[in-house]
């Protein structure tokens, strides 16, 4: 398999190639690292979600947009597709890298996890990643500094020359969009701490409304996850059957018709003090190869309609 990290750099090099045409500003340091804007200082937009969604998924997953209705209200839809989920979605795409340097706080998704390989999902799937630049798309509403750079290049194992970090806030078009983008991700995420081998998951692909821009982070990161648990859509093609299909989609948790705004709220926006069951689609359908198909969950478009103020 190649490296995620040398299949996103590709994807970096063409956002740089087309930095204006994508509204992103470029910031690069003494130590020639870079880090990319796609919505923090600007205010990014739908392509630089995608791109930065392909990014994120290291190039292994098909993003696109379409147009459907929510509450009879015409929105943009986010749908991503990946025939290799373990590497794509856990390996890549989730959000599991928590940046804390010297008053910075951000959230990192991307390849460059891989690089250092610690949490679960890299011992379930029998991965770890070697190469030469990390690629590390970080959450949050400032801009990374050389503390940052420093810190990820430490962990990551690589010169600070080799980091490169695409930025975005959870309030901006970018954020709205690329969040969208991660049913598929929150579906296979969920599947595999359940207890399925992820290995067993075939292709996932999934849906999500693109949440509307808020004037606050608190605000969007709510809204953005009221996307998923309540208007998010996947299907996926497993191997094997199991007894806890029906455990995935976040119509089985007790905080299921909660507002996300209220679940972290309840949590003193400690993130980490919210159960990770919550963080999962709204419905979900899942083929088993030559047995049964399960459709499970359901949408809530009363409660997305009130959390996005249509």
């Amino acid at each position: 398999m190649q490296s995620l990290n040398r299949m996103a750099t590709e994807l970096v090099d063409e956002a740089l190639d087309f930095a204006d045409e994508l509204n992103l500003a470029v910031h690069q340091f003494d130590s020639d690292a870079l880090v990319v804007d796609f919505g923090v200082e600007v205010p990014g937009g739908v392509e630089a979600g995608l791109m930065l969604a392909e990014i994120q998924t290291a190039g292994l997953a098909t993003v696109q947009t379409r147009m459907d209705e929510l509450a009879g209200a015409p929105l943009t839809h986010v749908e991503c597709s990946t025939d290799r989920p373990a590497l794509a979605l856990l390996c890549a795409q989730k959000a599991g890298w928590e940046v804390s340097v010297g008053g910075f706080e951000g959230l990192g998704s991307g390849p460059a996890r891989a690089l250092v390989a610690e949490e679960d999902e890299f011992s379930r799937i029998g991965y770890r990643d070697d190469f030469e630049f990390a690629i590390l798309t970080v959450e949050s509403d400032q801009l990374p500094d050389e503390r940052v750079v420093e810190h990820v290049a430490e962990m990551a194992g690589v010169a600070e020359s080799g980091v490169f970090m695409p930025a975005f806030s959870t309030a901006s078009i970018t954020g709205s969009v690329q969040m969208a983008a991660r049913t598929a991700e929150l579906a296979a995420f969920r599947l595999s701490e359940l207890g399925y081998d992820p290995l067993e998951i075939l292709s996932v692909s999934g849906s999500a409304p693109v949440a509307p821009v808020a004037d606050n982070e608190e605000t969007a990161i709510a809204r953005t996850n009221d996307a998923l648990a309540y208007g998010g859509q996947a299907h996926l093609v497993v191997e094997e059957p199991f007894d806890r299909f029906d455990d995935v989609p976040s119509t089985a948790t007790d905080e299921y018709g909660t507002p996300f705004a209220d679940i972290f709220a309840e949590a003193d926006w400690d993130f980490y003090e919210v159960p990770e069951s919550v963080f999962a689609p709204a419905q979900v359908t899942v083929d088993v190869v030559g047995g049964d198909t399960h459709v499970l969950g359901d949408v809530d478009e009363t409660l997305l309609a009130e959390s996005f103020g249509l």
